[in-house]
Protein backbone atom coordinates (compact mmCIF):
# COMPACT_ATOMS: atom_id res chain seq x y z
CA UNK A 1 0.00 0.00 0.00
CA UNK A 2 1.62 3.21 -1.17
CA UNK A 3 1.11 5.72 1.62
CA UNK A 4 3.32 8.22 -0.19
CA UNK A 5 0.29 8.82 -2.43
CA UNK A 6 -1.52 11.84 -0.91
CA UNK A 7 -4.82 10.96 -2.56
CA UNK A 8 -4.80 7.47 -1.01
CA UNK A 9 -3.94 8.85 2.42
CA UNK A 10 -6.74 11.41 2.14
CA UNK A 11 -9.21 8.71 1.11
CA UNK A 12 -8.28 6.42 4.02
CA UNK A 13 -8.63 9.24 6.54
CA UNK A 14 -11.97 10.19 4.99
CA UNK A 15 -13.27 6.64 5.40
CA UNK A 16 -12.25 6.52 9.05
CA UNK A 17 -13.86 9.87 9.79
CA UNK A 18 -17.10 9.49 7.85
CA UNK A 19 -17.75 5.75 7.63
CA UNK A 20 -16.09 4.07 10.61
CA UNK A 21 -16.45 6.66 13.38
CA UNK A 22 -20.29 6.79 13.30
CA UNK A 23 -20.46 3.01 13.69
CA UNK A 24 -17.86 3.07 16.44
CA UNK A 25 -19.64 5.82 18.33
CA UNK A 26 -22.78 3.67 18.43
CA UNK A 27 -20.74 0.58 19.36
CA UNK A 28 -18.98 2.31 22.23
CA UNK A 29 -22.34 3.41 23.62
CA UNK A 30 -23.22 -0.31 23.80
CA UNK A 31 -20.01 -1.07 25.72
CA UNK A 32 -17.76 -2.13 22.86
CA UNK A 33 -14.16 -1.08 22.36
CA UNK A 34 -13.31 1.77 19.99
CA UNK A 35 -11.62 -0.33 17.31
CA UNK A 36 -13.06 -0.24 13.79
CA UNK A 37 -12.18 -1.23 10.24
CA UNK A 38 -13.11 -0.82 6.60
CA UNK A 39 -12.52 -2.64 3.34
CA UNK A 40 -11.99 -0.72 0.10
CA UNK A 41 -11.63 -1.81 -3.51
CA UNK A 42 -8.02 -1.38 -4.52
CA UNK A 43 -8.83 -0.24 -8.06
CA UNK A 44 -11.05 2.78 -7.36
CA UNK A 45 -10.87 3.02 -3.53
CA UNK A 46 -14.64 2.72 -3.24
CA UNK A 47 -15.95 1.47 0.08
CA UNK A 48 -17.00 -2.18 0.27
CA UNK A 49 -18.02 -1.95 3.93
CA UNK A 50 -17.17 -0.42 7.28
CA UNK A 51 -17.45 -2.13 10.65
CA UNK A 52 -16.69 -1.69 14.30
CA UNK A 53 -15.90 -3.79 17.35
CA UNK A 54 -18.80 -5.99 18.48
CA UNK A 55 -17.28 -7.87 21.42
CA UNK A 56 -20.44 -7.53 23.48
CA UNK A 57 -22.00 -10.02 21.04
CA UNK A 58 -18.93 -12.21 20.50
CA UNK A 59 -15.47 -11.68 22.06
CA UNK A 60 -13.84 -12.60 18.74
CA UNK A 61 -15.58 -9.80 16.85
CA UNK A 62 -12.78 -7.28 17.02
CA UNK A 63 -13.16 -4.47 14.49
CA UNK A 64 -11.13 -6.26 11.83
CA UNK A 65 -12.61 -9.71 12.41
CA UNK A 66 -16.13 -8.27 12.42
CA UNK A 67 -15.38 -6.56 9.10
CA UNK A 68 -14.15 -9.85 7.62
CA UNK A 69 -17.29 -11.60 8.91
CA UNK A 70 -19.54 -9.01 7.27
CA UNK A 71 -17.47 -9.16 4.09
CA UNK A 72 -18.14 -12.88 3.72
CA UNK A 73 -21.84 -12.35 4.34
CA UNK A 74 -22.08 -10.15 1.23
CA UNK A 75 -23.56 -11.74 -1.89
CA UNK A 76 -20.81 -13.22 -4.03
CA UNK A 77 -21.67 -10.77 -6.80
CA UNK A 78 -20.93 -7.83 -4.50
CA UNK A 79 -17.85 -9.28 -2.86
CA UNK A 80 -14.48 -8.58 -4.52
CA UNK A 81 -11.51 -10.88 -4.13
CA UNK A 82 -9.64 -9.98 -0.91
CA UNK A 83 -6.48 -9.60 -2.96
CA UNK A 84 -8.19 -6.81 -4.87
CA UNK A 85 -8.95 -4.92 -1.66
CA UNK A 86 -7.24 -2.58 0.75
CA UNK A 87 -7.90 -3.17 4.44
CA UNK A 88 -8.07 -0.23 6.82
CA UNK A 89 -7.97 -0.54 10.62
CA UNK A 90 -8.38 2.33 13.03
CA UNK A 91 -5.87 0.68 15.38
CA UNK A 92 -2.90 -1.54 14.65
CA UNK A 93 -4.24 -5.11 14.40
CA UNK A 94 -3.74 -7.38 17.38
CA UNK A 95 -2.45 -10.95 17.09
CA UNK A 96 -5.99 -12.27 16.46
CA UNK A 97 -6.66 -9.74 13.73
CA UNK A 98 -3.24 -10.09 12.10
CA UNK A 99 -3.88 -13.82 11.77
CA UNK A 100 -7.43 -13.25 10.52
CA UNK A 101 -6.20 -10.89 7.82
CA UNK A 102 -3.51 -13.33 6.72
CA UNK A 103 -5.84 -16.34 6.72
CA UNK A 104 -8.55 -14.49 4.78
CA UNK A 105 -6.28 -13.19 2.02
CA UNK A 106 -6.11 -9.47 2.77
CA UNK A 107 -2.50 -8.75 1.88
CA UNK A 108 -2.38 -4.99 2.61
CA UNK A 109 -3.59 -3.29 5.77
CA UNK A 110 -3.16 0.30 6.93
CA UNK A 111 -3.81 1.45 10.48
CA UNK A 112 -4.11 4.87 12.11
CA UNK A 113 -3.20 4.29 15.78
CA UNK A 114 -0.35 2.04 16.90
CA UNK A 115 -0.17 -0.75 19.48
CA UNK A 116 1.53 1.77 21.76
CA UNK A 117 -1.39 4.18 21.26
CA UNK A 118 -3.84 1.43 22.20
CA UNK A 119 -1.92 0.72 25.40
CA UNK A 120 -0.98 4.24 26.42
CA UNK A 121 -3.53 6.66 24.97
CA UNK A 122 -6.53 4.35 25.07
CA UNK A 123 -5.70 2.19 28.13
CA UNK A 124 -6.20 -1.11 26.27
CA UNK A 125 -2.85 -2.95 26.66
CA UNK A 126 -3.86 -6.45 25.57
CA UNK A 127 -2.35 -6.35 22.05
CA UNK A 128 1.21 -6.01 23.29
CA UNK A 129 0.64 -8.18 26.37
CA UNK A 130 -0.69 -11.14 24.36
CA UNK A 131 2.05 -10.90 21.72
CA UNK A 132 4.62 -11.09 24.52
CA UNK A 133 2.95 -13.65 26.77
CA UNK A 134 1.37 -16.07 24.29
CA UNK A 135 3.72 -15.75 21.32
CA UNK A 136 6.94 -15.12 23.30
CA UNK A 137 7.77 -12.07 21.21
CA UNK A 138 10.82 -10.23 22.60
CA UNK A 139 10.15 -6.98 24.39
CA UNK A 140 11.46 -4.29 21.99
CA UNK A 141 12.50 -2.11 24.93
CA UNK A 142 14.60 -4.78 26.68
CA UNK A 143 15.29 -7.84 24.55
CA UNK A 144 15.64 -6.54 21.01
CA UNK A 145 19.05 -6.90 19.39
CA UNK A 146 18.62 -3.42 17.93
CA UNK A 147 16.50 -0.41 18.86
CA UNK A 148 13.10 -0.20 17.24
CA UNK A 149 12.49 -3.90 16.69
CA UNK A 150 8.84 -4.54 15.94
CA UNK A 151 6.56 -6.97 17.74
CA UNK A 152 5.75 -8.74 14.47
CA UNK A 153 6.90 -8.78 10.85
CA UNK A 154 5.27 -5.79 9.19
CA UNK A 155 6.07 -7.19 5.77
CA UNK A 156 5.66 -10.88 5.03
CA UNK A 157 4.41 -13.11 2.21
CA UNK A 158 1.04 -13.18 4.01
CA UNK A 159 0.45 -9.59 5.08
CA UNK A 160 1.98 -6.12 4.95
CA UNK A 161 0.88 -3.43 7.39
CA UNK A 162 1.39 0.32 6.99
CA UNK A 163 1.31 3.10 9.58
CA UNK A 164 -1.01 5.82 8.31
CA UNK A 165 -0.21 8.38 11.03
CA UNK A 166 3.53 7.94 10.47
CA UNK A 167 3.05 8.49 6.75
CA UNK A 168 1.14 11.70 7.43
CA UNK A 169 3.80 12.88 9.88
CA UNK A 170 6.52 12.58 7.25
CA UNK A 171 4.46 14.17 4.47
CA UNK A 172 3.92 17.80 3.60
CA UNK A 173 0.14 17.66 3.63
CA UNK A 174 -1.50 20.04 6.11
CA UNK A 175 -5.00 18.77 5.31
CA UNK A 176 -4.00 15.21 6.21
CA UNK A 177 -2.26 16.41 9.36
CA UNK A 178 -5.41 18.30 10.37
CA UNK A 179 -7.50 15.18 9.75
CA UNK A 180 -5.25 13.11 12.03
CA UNK A 181 -5.57 15.74 14.77
CA UNK A 182 -9.37 15.70 14.42
CA UNK A 183 -9.46 11.93 14.54
CA UNK A 184 -7.23 11.74 17.58
CA UNK A 185 -9.56 14.19 19.35
CA UNK A 186 -12.56 12.09 18.29
CA UNK A 187 -10.99 8.85 19.51
CA UNK A 188 -9.90 10.44 22.77
CA UNK A 189 -13.57 11.26 23.40
CA UNK A 190 -14.67 7.76 22.40
CA UNK A 191 -12.04 6.32 24.72
CA UNK A 192 -13.32 8.42 27.61
CA UNK A 193 -16.82 7.08 27.03
CA UNK A 194 -15.56 3.48 26.85
CA UNK A 195 -13.47 3.82 30.00
CA UNK A 196 -16.48 4.98 31.99
CA UNK A 197 -18.23 1.64 31.45
CA UNK A 198 -15.17 -0.53 30.92
CA UNK A 199 -15.63 -4.00 32.38
CA UNK A 200 -19.39 -3.78 32.62
CA UNK A 201 -20.38 -5.36 29.31
CA UNK A 202 -19.06 -8.88 29.82
CA UNK A 203 -16.05 -8.58 27.52
CA UNK A 204 -13.38 -11.07 28.73
CA UNK A 205 -10.51 -8.59 28.22
CA UNK A 206 -12.02 -5.11 28.60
Amino acid sequence: MDLTDPSLVARLLEVVEHDVVPLTRAGVEEGNKLFGAAILRREDRSLVLAATNAETRNPLWHGEVHAIKLFHELPASDRPDPGDCLFLATHEPCSLCLSALAWSGFADAAYLFSHADSADAFAIPHDIAILKAVYAVPDPDRDAPAPGRDLYNRSSPFLTTADLAAAVATSDDPAAADAVVRLRTTYDALSATYQQSKGGAGIPLP
